[in-house]
């Protein structure tokens, strides 16, 4: 049997409001923004984590930590 335990670790994104892309991105409804930011954080860090993780978990019995998608 295997427990989920969800971590609630966060990023934020600073923007620039006097710059033209990052005022059109922020009249975006949040949910779009957050939907944006968060899926290219999972393509940008994912995979140059991964690595880590595989090394992390390599001994891991009781435990295995994962990105979720």
């Amino acid at each position: 049997m295997t427990k989920i335990i969800e971590h609630s670790l966060k990023f934020v994104t600073e923007f620039d409001e006097t710059h033209p892309v990052a005022q059109q991105f922020l009249r975006l409804e949040e949910v779009s923004r957050k939907h944006m930011l968060e899926s290219m954080l999972r393509e940008l860090l994912a995979p140059k984590i991964q690595p880590l993780l595989d090394e992390i978990n390599e001994n891991g019995t009781y435990a295995i930590l994962k990105v979720v998608k």
